[in-house]
């Protein structure tokens, strides 16, 4: 069957495209095709694998904070412990800053984009620790009335006993509730105005009214977060024994 013009023109076209498409080109976008990036697969998970290289990071702006409010515990104990009450009212300013920048640290964490896995450890231990001091220092040198003193200890007693619980069962742990940072927060809001109403300042008498609201509407919240933190306990354990 005869062809015709158009037609022997395209083939003639599809011949001499077949004959500038050496076997160098087709090498070279086979190349081009093998160092293209994967799509799907391994490719998709660059994304979650940064995200747990950042988590793991040690060094960052909230945990330099947190070692910061660390660092200045011992600087307290010394505060407290100087003759006469002289450095009560020092001790008791140091405090209440320590403990108005508990939050800083998770607000930068979170804003910065740079919460890690030590950052919340950390910030709990540090949380524990400082609230541990202040409860124990001012209870030492008579600052506290005993029974705040008692139900605060009693307090973070469970907290610690339910933590080591569950790290032995081998659970995950629990990350602190608002309800439980607000009590912690008043607390800490009450120890140095405990301390402060009982050192040498004029507004003593006013300092000791307010630590005793701070410290009622504390304790309530931190006891009432157990209620919280309880049925994330048991879900915690049952989570780990259906792995």
């Amino acid at each position: 069957m005869d062809r015709t013009p158009a037609q022997a023109g395209s083939g003639r076209d599809e011949k001499r495209a077949r004959r500038q498409d050496g076997p160098g080109r087709r090498r070279l976008r086979s190349r081009v095709g093998l160092a293209a990036p994967p799509r799907g697969g391994a490719g998709g998970r660059g994304p979650e694998r940064g995200k747990r290289q950042g988590e793991d990071r040690v060094l960052s702006l909230p945990n330099a904070v947190t070692t910061v409010r660390l660092v200045l515990i011992p600087v307290f104990v010394w505060l407290l412990a100087e003759p006469r009450r002289r450095g009560w009212f020092a001790a008791a300013v140091l405090l209440g800053a320590l403990g108005m920048t508990d939050g800083l640290d998770g607000q930068l964490a979170r804003r910065l984009g740079q919460v890690t896995n030590l950052g919340k450890v950390l910030d709990t231990v540090a949380d524990r620790v400082l609230l541990a001091t202040a409860v124990v220092g001012t209870l030492a040198v008579g600052a506290v009335p005993v029974g705040i003193a008692v139900a605060t200890i009693a307090r973070e007693g469970v907290v610690a006993t339910s933590a080591m619980v569950l790290a032995l069962a081998g659970a995950p742990r629990i990350d602190v509730v608002l309800l439980g940072k607000a009590g912690t927060f008043g607390l800490m809001c009450a120890f140095p105005l405990f301390l402060a109403g009982s050192s040498t300042v004029g507004w003593h008498h006013v300092a000791t009214v307010l630590a005793w609201v701070a410290a009622v509407a504390g304790l309530a919240l931190a006891w009432a977060s157990l209620a919280v933190y309880a049925p994330r306990a048991r879900a915690a354990v049952a989570n780990r024994h259906n792995g």
